[in-house]
């Protein structure tokens, strides 16, 4: 969770849902009422998530779309509007590297939020893709990088 003030980024709120092992159905449910709760918390204007890639393992990929259609269910039935974008398109907007790795993510989150440590690989995730939606999701816009550069597909301070 992130707030926006002009092209200023604030950091909100980030954490991960954990599900119970059990049957499937019960472990959307959880999802969908934990980011019931998280939406009643922060009361977010807008949502943003992820497209679903295909995985090597169709099971995984199919594991995936049904939690993304959880967390789509929650923010629609909560009336957010929600922004949809790939991977390619939240590491350019945040890295300025559609092909970066996690840890260049991490960090880019890490200096655009003023974070004080690295978010845990699933939070840079979903922050990256909040910072993604923020700026339209056409790249870093406005917003001062000043002191920053990559350089061979590497943050550079």
């Amino acid at each position: 969770m992130i707030d926006k003030t002009g092209n200023t980024l604030s950091y909100v709120a980030s954490g991960c849902i954990k599900t119970q092992d059990g049957a499937l159905p019960q472990r959307l449910h959880t999802i969908l009422q934990s980011l019931g709760e998280v939406i009643a918390t922060y009361h977010p204007e807008q949502a943003a998530v992820e497209e679903v890639f295909v995985n090597i393992n169709p099971r995984s990929t199919l594991l995936l779309g049904q939690a993304r259609g959880a967390a789509i269910c929650a923010a629609v039935s909560n009336n957010l509007m929600v922004a949809e974008y790939t991977a390619l398109q939240v590491k350019q907007a945040v890295v300025g590297n559609g092909h970066a790795k996690k840890e260049q993510v991490q960090e880019m989150v890490k200096r655009l939020l003023k974070l004080e440590g690295h978010p845990q690989s699933d939070a840079a995730d979903a922050l990256a893709c909040a910072i993604c939606h923020a700026h339209g999701g056409l790249g870093l816009g406005n917003l001062s990088t000043r002191g920053y550069r990559m350089k061979g597909g590497r943050l550079v301070g």
